[in-house]
């Protein structure tokens, strides 16, 4: 056993009774005795390898974390989220639904990643973005700024989505991209090594 639930209890909003752990090892930064962060059950955080809830930071509902991944900050991660391998997900950001977040992904900031989504490689996601239903963020792209990415679109490679931009429906952003300002990308439009502000595509 890595980790118990102490007595300490948070009751949420929506009526779920969270736990805050205590380790009962040592291992990565964690010592023997720390306090981490609030889960529903057992369930939510895995008992094997490095991962753990720091802080103020809350898992729940179906929600998993496991492998390696962190949760910190003031994060919520609920729904049947899944975060996990070296993921990290911090500050005031939310995962939700049935959302996965994996491999070196980071999401920070109040980003919001929701629905299918899926935010991997070294992506990251950050500011006040959101990335949902079966929208794809991966390799080394960012999404920030009020940016949203949705529906089924991809933005991977050295790809950047900020500002106000939205990008939906099949489109696929990548290479070097910048994609900000009002612009827009719908469609089956594909945007690699261009800048676009302010355009509709």
């Amino acid at each position: 056993m890595k980790y118990e639930l102490t007595s300490k209890t948070m009751t949420l909003p929506s009526g779920q009774i969270l736990y805050r752990i205590r380790a009962l090892r040592a291992f990565s930064d964690v010592r023997m005795g720390d306090l981490g962060g609030w889960v529903q059950g057992v369930y939510n955080l895995s008992q094997h390898g490095d991962c753990w809830v720091y802080g103020d930071a809350c898992v729940y509902e179906d929600a998993r974390v496991y492998h390696n991944a962190q949760i910190f900050g003031y994060a919520l991660v609920y729904g049947d989220a899944k975060v996990y391998d070296y993921a990290r997900v911090y500050e005031y950001a939310r995962v939700y639904d049935h959302t996965q977040v994996y491999e070196d992904a980071q999401v920070y900031g109040y980003a919001r990643v929701y629905g299918y989504a899926r935010v991997y490689g070294c992506a990251e996601i950050y500011g006040d973005a959101q990335v949902y239903d079966y929208a794809r963020v991966y390799e080394y792209a960012r999404v920030y700024g009020h940016a949203q990415v949705y529906e089924d679109a991809q933005v991977y490679g050295d790809a950047r989505v900020f500002g106000y931009a939205r990008v939906y429906g099949c489109a696929e952003i990548y290479g070097d991209a910048r994609v900000y300002g009002d612009t827009t990308i719908s469609g089956s439009a594909k945007v690699c090594g261009s800048v676009y502000e302010g355009e509709k595509i």
